[in-house]
């Protein structure tokens, strides 16, 4: 099959790069798989296994789609293509306009707070992420994710944490000074910023983490913070919305809306197995469960099925 994945951003992803790093993973799974990939994308980006094509916001999508291409995957927008080739669309975001035809979601509840009951869970390639040692000492609680976005609710994490004596915050994807927060200073030096990471030294930190602290506002979509967190040994410690109860056991940790209820769990024992939680998102969130489940789609609207 000859399949061209369309985002318009720079590949590969560096540091945080959520959606992008997803359809790397899935770009490199299909081509693993035996299929011919495309990626319709950023002037500059570079690719091993899959041709760039650049992406051309001033000419119609229809025009930048090439003759021989057997199924189109857009991201979060279809950017209007009337053309007669098949089609899917991942929503990666929480959608307020008319949602497109063929529309896949990255979670359960997603789709089903969309009106749909299809989607398919993000994964990624756990090879990339090296040896792990499940059995190192674990000394900090972490967030990861972009920090300045208040839905994540940082400060949250750091009012929960700095409630815990003794306990220690890294933040993972943000600074201690932040205007786009409304100037927020975090002065407190139980508080570590590292700021964007990623690769290896992301990998050294969570595997020393003693979990993620995830309070979000809002319905949260999916969430890569959860499954990089589970992988490397690490519960998930965060509020009952959007796609967490779904991704978070209570096996692999603990959900609540009261911020007091999370403070007196994480103060009293709680006993969760790195191993558990490192298997759960290895056999569960990876790239090639996820090609697979996205080859279905595309085998469908070959077959000329909507959805």
């Amino acid at each position: 099959m000859n399949i061209l994945i369309v985002q318009n951003s720079l590949f590969p992803a560096l540091l945080y790069g959520g959606t992008e790093r997803v359809l790397w993973y899935l770009a490199h799974e299909l081509h693993k798989m035996g299929h011919k990939v495309s990626l319709l994308c950023k002037s500059g980006s570079e690719c091993p296994f899959a041709k760039c094509l650049t992406y051309n916001p001033q000419k119609h999508i229809n025009e930048q789609i090439p003759d021989d291409i057997d199924v189109i995957h857009f991201n979060t927008s279809e950017l209007g293509y009337t053309g007669e080739k098949p089609y899917v669309v991942t929503v990666h975001g929480n959608y307020n306009a008319v949602v497109p035809k063929n529309a896949i979601f990255v979670s359960r509840n997603h789709a089903e707070r969309h009106g749909s009951e299809y989607y398919v869970y993000n994964g990624l390639d756990w090879d990339d992420y090296g040896e792990l040692n499940t059995s190192s000492p674990r000394e900090y609680y972490h967030f990861l994710g972009k920090a300045a976005w208040r839905v994540k609710n940082v400060r949250g994490a750091i009012d929960i944490v700095t409630s815990l004596p003794g306990e220690k915050l890294y933040v993972l994807g943000g600074t201690r000074l932040n205007f786009k927060m409304g100037f927020r200073l975090t002065l407190s030096p139980r508080v570590r910023f590292k700021g964007m990471v990623g690769g290896k030294e992301k990998v050294d930190l969570l595997q020393h983490s003693k979990g993620l602290i995830f309070p979000v506002k809002w319905d949260e979509p999916f969430g890569l913070a959860i499954t990089e967190s589970l992988y490397c040994g690490c519960p998930v410690f965060g509020t009952p919305y959007g796609s967490l109860p779904e991704l978070v056991p209570k096996e692999v940790g603990f959900l609540t809306e009261d911020m007091q209820e999370m403070v007196e769990h994480l103060r009293n024992h709680y006993d969760y197995n790195p191993v558990r939680c490192h298997e759960y998102a290895r056999d569960l969130f990876n790239s090639r469960i996820m090609a697979e489940r996205y080859m279905e789609y595309y085998e469908r609207v070959l077959r000329g099925e909507f959805f």
